[in-house]
């Protein structure tokens, strides 16, 4: 009798939520389909893709939410290792951007049955990887702001108390250069591979993670002007219609500051740096990924939020403490 083939999935143990615990049950209930690998922290499950890549594996799946997706993708970088995605984080974003079933594993892993596999852009910020998207300033610092603690306590809000702390402060001025020579500055910078940001939010209006270019957002005033530029810019069909802000497009972009400024990548916080070099690697990144999207970016979003249990904050992945 043939059986199923048995897949090399990566997934942190120690998320204690709700949703945390869904996702356990449900590996657990297709333990016959896993090779089951869990980890204490990023840094070992980048090990651990990094190995299977390396002994030849063509497929690894990600368990988790988007800071367990970047950590194997880092270790996956480079190679023709396929990855699989389980969408099981709160907002899932780069499984919306791909059409990835983000409320469902078993229709997740249904996807990665199927065997489809697209090859699509893949970036780095000083060389680390990223799928979806980074951001320098504003959003990196709410992260960085976010305790884990509040995280757990209070859910997405805690990024919003975050926020709300980080606009009182004064950013310093960057300077953004973009390898056809065009020159801004700013106080804040995210750099697009797909459209969505933070979920549902089709932020980069003209993305595609197949054509070899960043789409980048430049916001030259801060402070609630920020804010409140950032949602007319949205309602009325983009961020880059506000005035405050620049788009543009690009193979590679460097950012510099005269201090430290933090930086995110997929969600996570990559660290502080005077200089940021945004570029796309030398090879493409293979995702088992649907032909049609299942279901919308918007209507999983409310999924998610209704089912976020009020007692605490999921990820099934890794998180930053």
């Amino acid at each position: 009798m043939s059986l199923p083939r048995r897949y090399p999935l990566i997934f942190n143990p120690s998320a204690r939520s709700q949703k945390g615990a869904r996702t356990r049950h449900f590996l657990m209930q297709h333990a016959h389909r896993f090779a089951l690998y869990a980890t204490n922290s990023g840094g070992e499950a980048t090990e651990l893709a990094k190995k299977f890549a390396d002994d030849g594996e063509p497929v690894v799946i990600a368990a988790g939410g988007d800071g367990t997706l970047n950590a194997v993708v880092s270790g996956l970088a480079g190679s023709s290792t396929a990855i699989g995605v389980m969408p099981a984080g709160t907002m899932n974003v780069f499984a919306r951007e791909l059409g990835i079933p983000s409320n469902s594993l078993d229709k997740a892993l249904e996807v990665i049955d199927r065997g489809l596999i697209r090859e699509i852009d893949l970036f780095s910020a000083n060389d680390a990887p990223f799928v979806q998207m980074a951001g320098v300033g504003f959003d990196a610092m709410v992260i960085e702001e976010t305790q884990w603690e509040m995280k757990k306590l209070l859910g997405p809000l805690a990024y919003l108390l975050a926020a709300v702390k980080v606009l009182g402060k004064k950013p310093p001025i960057m300077d953004i250069v973009s390898c056809d020579g065009r020159r801004e500055q700013g106080v804040a910078v995210l750099c697009g591979n797909g459209s969505l940001y933070g979920g549902q939010f089709k932020l980069f209006r003209k993305a595609s993670n197949l054509d070899s270019k960043l789409d980048v957002i430049v916001f030259k005033e801060s402070g609630y002007r920020f804010v409140l530029d950032t949602l007319h810019g949205i309602a009325q069909g983009g961020i880059d219609l506000a005035a405050t802000t620049v788009y543009f497009q690009s193979e590679a972009v460097t950012v510099t500051s005269a201090t430290t400024v933090p930086v995110e990548i997929d969600g996570e916080l990559l660290g502080r740096f005077n200089e940021i070099r945004f570029r796309e690697t030398a090879t493409r990144l293979r995702v088992l990924a649907p032909e049609h999207p299942c279901g919308t970016p918007l209507m999983d979003t409310v999924k998610s939020v209704l089912q976020w249990p009020p007692g605490g904050y999921e990820t099934a992945g890794i998180e930053t403490r």
